[in-house]
């Protein structure tokens, strides 16, 4: 949580108010009026495409000009302009878009201020969306954020992403834009809290709202080194493993300091601007994670990354992080420095192959995500939203290739696995019965050229956010 956006200003600065207007969207009894402040053009930049997406992912609620402007200019493709759209969940002043506004490239900046969950099915807020090619996440509190899964707001924010748009957010804004969220919807937790019992009521969490292309497996954090968080980091990486949070046995803390941004490009390489970042990785079970019991995890791996550096989110190294541990709830000395395991610059990072959230919509061929660009072997994840979910994803395959896809359904629902050609006939396929029953096709090309090729997941029963994780390989 940030406090800091409840005070924002009520004046919008001459330089951004070119054109602005100020309309409220409707109001009931229950609840305060949605409300919505353009600046710039009243009219929205079109085009048919554009080359993101692009991230930004910051430590505190306000806007970090040189992150914003590499994710405008990554967007637009260095010609034309791009709409931005601000949501947040409190506050009356546009302090993001008075900041982006008169930025090059940049149309449009639309401040939304919605009050309660419903205002995400608003219809004017969800056109502004849909029709922005940026949609950056105000500081406030995360838990406003979360009580917008389920609406059509989600969808529309992840259309943004899937036309080749991006997001972004600080402080609250950047916990919503991770794969696990911390929600703090009972209670904003201390490191030492979360570290003297990692199930205390403070720890809460939110999964299956956003999982952006590159980024799975993530809890993003934020004010990082300034409010010493590195020990409930800890904690929630823990508790993700623990808890299956996450697929594979892995999650990745993203902690960003207070004036700091990460820009990650469309090919998942996240670079910062500012004072200093951390990834932090729990790759096992922590020792002990019990309710009522302080945290024991050791060996966990750290990533310092200071301005100008980089972190793969695509190709993950195994290179270049300390060592930190936590025993009986008391964290090892000097958990933000320290000297790393192995050298990444006289040994490149070994490539442990790409890994791939979906972004909905991809159900259809035609709305597919194009994950050709990987590095094999890849993991693919994503869930089954419904009954009649179906996911698909692009990829080539060269003459004399095989394919091998090994997708691990989680126990909430029953999925089957199609390979389709480029046409859209069903080449193979693989349909066990029962919920969390694992799939798998194989599939070589005997062909000469390439061709491109369509998995198809598709819920057969039942539904649910947790994720299935599909293991790709090529050979």
């Amino acid at each position: 949580m940030s406090p800091s956006r409840n005070s924002r200003r009520l004046a919008v600065t001459a330089a951004a108010a070119a054109l602005l207007t100020v309309a409220p969207l409707g109001v009931t009894a229950a609840h305060a009026q949605v409300t919505r402040v353009r600046q710039g053009s009243a009219t929205d930049a079109s085009r048919a495409s554009w080359s993101g997406p692009a991230y930004t992912m910051n430590g505190s609620g306000g806007i970090v000009t040189a992150t914003m402007t590499k994710a405008v200019d990554a967007i637009r493709g260095g010609t034309g302009a791009i709409d931005v759209v601000v949501i947040a969940g409190s506050g009356s002043g546009t302090p993001e878009c008075d900041v982006i506004t008169p930025l090059a490239g940049v149309n449009s900046c639309t401040t939304l201020t919605l009050t309660a969950a419903n205002d995400g099915n608003n219809s004017q807020v969800n056109t502004d969306i849909r029709n922005a090619e940026f949609v950056y996440f105000a500081g406030g509190d995360q838990c406003r954020y979360v009580a917008w899964k389920g609406t059509a707001l989600e969808a529309s924010v992840e259309s943004v992403v899937a036309k080749g748009g991006g997001v972004g957010g600080g402080s609250a804004g950047h916990h919503v834009n991770s794969d696990v969220v911390y929600d703090a919807c009972t209670a904003s937790t201390t490191s030492a809290t979360a570290l003297a019992n990692p199930y205390d009521r403070s720890l809460t969490f939110t999964t299956g709202m956003f999982r952006w292309p590159n980024y799975a497996g993530t809890i993003n954090d934020s004010h990082f080194v300034t409010r010493d968080r590195m020990g409930r980091t800890i904690a929630f990486v823990a508790r993700a493993v623990k808890d299956g949070l996450v697929t594979g046995g892995k999650a990745w803390g993203v902690g960003v300091e207070e004036g700091a941004s990460l820009y990650v490009d469309r090919a998942g390489r996240a670079t910062l601007s500012g004072p200093s970042a951390y990834v932090v990785l729990g790759d096992h079970q922590p020792e002990v994670a019990v309710s009522g019991q302080p945290l024991t995890y050791t060996g966990v791996k750290i990533w310092k990354l200071t301005d100008g550096q980089s972190y793969d989110f695509a190709n993950r190294p195994t290179c270049g992080y300390y060592l930190r541990s936590v025993r009986a709830g008391v964290p090892d000395s000097n958990l933000y420095s320290g000297t790393p395991v192995t050298d990444c610059s006289s040994t490149p990072p070994p490539s442990g192959g790409s890994s791939y959230a979906e972004v909905e919509p991809n159900d259809s061929r035609t709305a597919a995500n194009d994950i050709s660009g990987l590095t094999y072997p890849a993991t693919v994840t994503g869930d089954m939203k419904s009954t009649s979910d179906r996911d698909y994803f692009s990829l080539t395959l060269g003459s004399g290739q095989t394919l091998t896809v090994n997708c691990a359904v989680p126990s909430a629902y029953d999925a089957d696995l199609y390979l389709l050609s480029a046409t859209g006939s069903t080449l193979t396929r693989s349909v066990n019965d029962g919920a969390g029953t694992d799939e798998s096709v194989t599939l070589t090309r005997t062909a000469s050229g390439s061709a491109t090729y369509h998995l198809d997941l598709e819920a057969y029963a039942g539904s649910g956010t947790a994720d299935y994780a599909c293991a790709i390989t090529k050979s």
